[in-house]
């Protein structure tokens, strides 16, 4: 039986899976080796009684097969080999590709890459290094990266800080988590009040988003590198609900630190990944991928530091998540098909089937993996594919989604069971859906993309978040992204009122509100999911007014929120029709609320910063038909007819 020694960490540091199936970098689907030869390299596999994170070593670094000392380690911890979840210790691997079964990664003969955890045990993030270039090659690329990052040491507020803000970045930092002694994320929420804090304590992908932002924008950029890579760590781990697995490449939806008893008074930190099998409701969460990808092209734009995403832990990371993303199925249409709550709106209400946010979100991470994979033999059929996706996307909200005075009374007239490939009326929408209230509170100028789109189904309801991305990510055209502005101004009591933003409008109520969402006593009118007022969408309406050029709608927006926050001591959400009061059951000094503001100041302060995080109009997505592709007759594309219409 083998044996391997570690040393004295204090606290040693792992990751937590209770899976039956786990994967070492880069993954592979099936790992099943207890000790193998890669080209020269020693791949070995230990397994402890809780899963611990994989470590690769330079294959110089020998273990002993005997429990006494080692080359590395001062100190003894023997470890013997069992079937359970399994631990990688790994030489150098001049080979890659031959790691994965489940992309093809292709590395060059003269430029292959040394992969190793610096600080053993210690767990910091992956390094990479170029082998094959010479000092002074590698010199300039350092020098390169303390040049942009000297520049972006102007996203620094140069101005005084208010006392309000003061708080705000003491509060951020007081919800910073630390893993092995570094930053790796903030907490949901950190109310040294709340005796139930529920899964508040953990770190969530989609809340910490607002709070990279700032720090990214502040210059504080290690907190954000370690959150992506211990993130990308987590990934795929076998998490179930009653014995069935999500697909591959499924990025968890939040994490804690624990912390657990070793033998002889010694402690060691562990990463516990939610899948979604503790959530409310037991939903995977879609938008956490895709939110990953969007941060991680953030962190490039922002630190300068475009080393991180060309690792090829990263790249795998990345197609991973796409090829979840981009998986066939029995659907027909180029959007994501999903559950309901399996974004923002994380309960019932109704968003099952293709709903808007994840849309935008989906757009958005597509189009910022084309800006960062990597083009070789092994991607390039991914990257067709995003491409091909992309233009169907595109096309599909653009033409399906956007609605107007003009489209309502189109859809008014509408002709229903109308069975032709050149229908109008394609998913037989009936005139009826169309309710009272939208006829009388659409303005004459403006317009939104609708919550959601199914046979015979349209959710006419107002989402914030999706409207909001779309503009960031041109998923609307340039036309569609200044109307959705125009009729917020329009309605701005409606959808800003004393705190910005309502997550959706108008609420379901009475009948409607039992129905569709199970009577569920949280999204009660006019809260919580249900219409209430979240001041974490501020940073997002301020990153698309930026982009269309309206400050002043943002600065408005900003102005009322700083008035409020810090008094009410920075709630979750706030309830009522305007957003007037505190929400009923809303965690307070909730921590996207307050990375939300800081991030709205910053980018308000900062125009070339946050110019960097917007994606501009793709003029050739349109071009680039998937149609004209195939020689099937059955196959006729009304592209033409609709760019005529709505593209500007």
């Amino acid at each position: 039986m083998k044996s391997m020694i570690f040393t004295n960490m204090k606290p040693y540091c792992r990751i937590l899976s209770p899976c039956k199936n786990t994967y070492f970098f880069p993954r592979s689907p099936t790992p099943s080796y207890s000790h193998t030869n890669f080209s020269n390299s020693q791949i070995y596999i230990y397994s402890p009684p809780i899963l611990g994170f994989r470590t690769i070593f330079n294959q110089s670094h020998k273990f002993n097969s005997t429990c006494s000392q080692s080359r590395i380690f001062s100190n003894t911890w023997c470890c013997t080999f069992s079937k359970r979840p399994q631990y990688v210790v790994a030489g150098v691997p001049s080979n890659i590709k031959n790691f994965s079964t489940f992309f093809e990664t292709h590395v060059s003969d003269k430029n292959f890459e040394r992969i190793y955890v610096q600080g053993g045990l210690n767990l910091k993030p992956l390094a990479v290094e170029k082998i094959d270039l010479d000092e002074g090659v590698a010199k300039d690329q350092e020098d390169r990266i303390k040049v942009e990052n000297l520049e972006n040491e102007s996203v620094k507020v140069g101005k005084e800080e208010s006392e309000v803000e003061k708080e705000a970045w003491r509060l951020l930092r007081n919800a910073v988590v630390t893993y092995c002694g570094s930053p790796v994320g903030t907490v949901a929420a950190s109310d040294p009040n709340d005796k139930l804090p529920l899964n508040y304590d953990q770190v969530f992908i989609r809340d910490f988003v607002p709070s990279a932002f700032a720090f990214l924008l502040k210059g504080e950029g290690e907190i954000v590198r370690n959150f992506l890579l211990h993130t990308l760590q987590l990934q795929s781990w076998e998490k179930t609900v009653d014995c069935y697995s999500p697909g591959q490449g499924l990025m968890p939806a939040s994490f804690k630190v624990r912390t657990v008893a070793l033998d002889d008074d010694k402690f060691e930190e562990v990463l516990d990944p939610d899948f979604g099998e503790s959530a409310i409701g037991r939903v995977a969460p879609v938008d956490s991928g895709l939110w990953w990808i969007i941060l991680l092209r953030a962190y490039g734009k922002l630190t300068g530091d475009y080393a991180l995403q060309e690792r090829v832990d990263v790249q795998t990371g990345i197609k991973l998540i796409l090829n979840l993303c981009l998986s066939d199925g029995f659907d027909m249409f180029p959007s994501l098909l999903v559950t309901d709550g399996s974004c923002m709106i994380d309960r019932r209400m109704g968003i099952h089937g293709h709903p808007l946010e994840i849309q935008a979100l989906f757009y958005s991470a597509l189009r910022c993996s084309r800006e960062m994979l990597a083009l070789d033999d092994g991607s390039k059929n991914l990257v067709r594919a995003v491409n091909n996706r992309l233009s169907a996307l595109s096309f599909h909200i653009r033409e399906y989604y956007w609605v107007d005075l003009k489209k309502i009374n189109e859809i008014y007239r509408y002709k229903t069971e109308e069975y032709s490939t050149e229908a109008t009326n394609k998913f037989n929408i009936y005139p009826e859906q169309i309710s009272g209230w939208l006829m009388h509170w659409i303005p004459e100028e403006g317009g939104y993309l609708i919550g959601n789109l199914q046979p015979a189904h349209m959710d006419f309801r107002f989402f914030t978040l999706g409207n909001l991305w779309s503009i960031v990510s041109s998923l609307g055209t340039p036309k569609q992204n200044e109307g959705i502005l125009n009729l917020i101004e329009a309605k701005w009591d409606d959808l800003i009122g004393q705190m910005p933003l309502k997550i959706c409008y108008p609420a379901l109520e009475s009948e409607e509100w039992r129905i569709i969402t199970g009577s569920d006593p949280k999204n009660t009118p006019w809260s919580y999911h249900n219409g209430g007022s979240w001041p974490t969408l501020l940073w997002q309406f301020t990153l698309a007014c930026m982009k269309m050029g309206r400050n002043d709608l943002a600065k408005k927006a900003i102005d009322s929120a700083e008035k409020r926050l810090h008094v009410d001591r920075w709630p979750e959400y706030y309830d009522t029709r305007n957003g007037k009061f505190i929400g009923k059951q809303a965690r307070l000094y909730q921590t996207w609320s307050i990375a939300g503001f800081l991030t709205s100041k910053m980018l308000l302060e900062n125009q070339e910063m946050a110019s960097l995080l917007f994606l501009e109009e793709d003029s050739d997505l349109l071009e680039n038909c998937v149609c004209a592709l195939s020689n099937s007759s059955r196959k006729k594309c009304s592209r033409r007819l609709a760019k005529s219409q709505i593209l500007v």
